[in-house]
């Protein structure tokens, strides 16, 4: 018994070992939950939890649900992780400061602009929002791949069929290892006018592209300073973006 199990040992370079590791681990990060899909600008987490909830009917139409049969969907079908990190992460989907198209319409306190929390999943409600319907159209008529779960007794999509790119119109930022992304959101008309220019002209430049997607369009509003910071960023992948907030004093009578 010693010796077969002996016999299993294999000599091996620990650099070899570590280099193969790291990269597998740095791959499972990756493409498991940190940096999000270019196809539907989504990392796991929101693939599922729209998912889940077209799954259970959740459309515009229809009413709301609470927010802990939703986490209870998510978590108990498709992500096995913490009860708390599906929540916040369909909270921050369903506040108007936070996405510049809400996936989620929320029903209930889901905080503040001033840094409120939202209150516990019991208490809030939820369903998806009219832009979300168009991620998850047509899902059903082999639009895209679908793959086994966690456990393999569901399906889940590999990716949503997205018609519009919401990597650009709703932003994203991720931390991953040994790499990070943070995009800025950006306003429809623009994209999709954007688009339509790509598909008529390939080759076009991209100063000639911000003829028609003039920058970053924020959900909290204020100013941008310059352009040069934007032009950077589009030219070359890197770039800043400074700001200035705007303010508005309102009187109250007391």
């Amino acid at each position: 018994m010693a010796e077969e199990r002996g016999s299993q040992i294999k000599d091996r370079d620990i650099r070899d070992e570590m280099r193969e590791s790291f990269m597998d681990y740095a791959m499972s990060v990756i493409v498991s939950r940190a940096l999000p899909d270019v196809r539907d600008g989504m990392k796991p987490v929101h693939r599922r939890i729209l998912y889940a909830m077209s799954e259970l009917g959740m459309y515009p139409d229809k009413p709301f649900k609470k927010s802990a049969r939703i986490v209870g969907e998510v978590i108990g079908k498709y992500h096995p992780h913490g009860d708390s990190a599906v929540y916040e992460t369909m909270v921050r989907m369903a506040q108007d400061f936070s996405m510049r198209y809400m996936l989620v319409e929320g029903h209930g306190n889901f905080g503040s602009v001033d840094g409120d929390f939202a209150a516990a999943m019991r208490y809030t409600e939820a369903r998806l929002s009219k832009i979300a319907i168009e991620m998850l159209r047509d899902i059903n008529k082999e639009t895209i791949d679908f793959t086994e779960n966690y456990d393999g007794e569901e399906l889940e999509p590999v990716v949503l069929p997205a018609r519009y790119p919401n990597l650009l119109v709703n932003g994203v930022s991720g931390i991953a290892v040994g790499m990070a992304t943070n995009i800025p959101p950006h306003n429809l008309g623009e994209v999709i006018d954007g688009v339509q220019a790509l598909i008529k002209n390939p080759d076009i430049t991209s100063l000639e592209l911000m003829e028609y997607i003039k920058g970053p369009d924020f959900p909290t509003r204020g100013f941008i300073l310059g352009r040069q910071g934007i032009r950077q960023a589009y030219e070359t992948g890197r770039g800043s973006v400074t700001m200035r907030a705007k303010a508005e004093i309102e009187e109250v009578n007391n």
